[in-house]
């Protein structure tokens, strides 16, 4: 499936109107199956739709390695927008996934938590020692960095990304989706597929805001530091400040704010 489609639009400039074609991210729904079981439809941006399976399930806590997951597949009936994955016959499903069936838009994050005691099970770890240490410099680069290497957001100027980074500022990976935490789930999914769990030398950029959901999933992937272009919410700087993780907000135009740890930033 494409992840941009054309259509017809009205240019207004002034009083002069014209007939043009804009190009649009995809937006489809994506059905996410464990076995037999319907797990969850999230709204994503088609491509990378089994690192978004995986990011999914190990950041919900559902798996703890790649080692459970036996396959991942599409539909039987080659339906693009269902995925189907496979666990290992050793591994272990929490209680809690058979309470969640759930419908998530785009702009999800707790909506699919059922309830506070889901919430509560989603417990946050506290992350491993990590040698991670950047330069500030280096870190004021990230946002041009990611926004070059944003193919289909330089084409639509309709998409969140995410990437990691390691402390020399070289890119290692990048992901772009319609939801923000699609993004991170295909980011971190991807680095799961290919055995890169944990990502302890690794800085996660978001393009968008940090909330709570988003600084979940990288203590989920051991990501010591979450640096993001917009503001982070109380919540997620508490979340890392309590699990020592370094959270960087408004990272751009040559400043940032540090609202949680700066052991990973050097000189600081």
């Amino acid at each position: 499936m494409l992840s941009t489609a054309r259509v017809p639009v009205g240019k207004v400039v002034g009083h002069a109107s014209r007939c043009e074609e804009d190009l649009l991210a995809v937006e489809e729904p994506l059905e996410i199956r464990l076995g037999r079981m319907s797990l969850s439809v999230t709204m994503r941006t088609p491509g990378d739709d089994f690192d978004l399976a995986a990011g999914f399930l190990f950041a919900e806590g559902i798996i703890s390695s790649a080692k459970q997951i036996r396959r991942i597949q599409h539909a039987s009936d080659g339906n693009p927008n269902i995925v189907v994955v496979d666990l290992s016959p050793d591994a272990v499903v929490k209680p809690v996934v058979v309470q969640r069936g759930f419908v998530m838009t785009s702009a999800c994050g707790l909506c699919g938590k059922v309830s506070l005691e889901a919430l509560e099970a989603n417990r946050c770890p506290l992350l491993p020692h990590s040698s991670l240490k950047i330069d500030p410099l280096v870190l004021h680069d990230l946002p041009d960095r990611l926004r070059r290497e944003q193919a289909v957001f330089e084409n639509t100027g309709g998409l969140h990304a995410a990437a990691l980074f390691n402390a020399d500022g070289e890119l290692q990976s990048l992901r772009e989706d319609v939801g923000r935490h699609n993004a991170v789930d295909k980011l971190i999914g991807q680095a799961l597929l290919n055995s890169r769990i944990p990502l302890r030398d690794s800085v996660m950029l978001v393009s968008g805001r940090a909330s709570f959901e988003l600084v979940q999933k990288a203590l989920m992937a051991s990501i010591p530091m979450l640096a993001a272009v917009g503001a982070p919410s109380s919540l997620a700087v508490s979340t890392a400040m309590r699990c020592g993780m370094t959270l960087v907000g408004f990272l751009r135009n040559g400043r940032f704010n540090i609202y949680s740890g700066s052991s990973c930033i050097a000189g600081l």
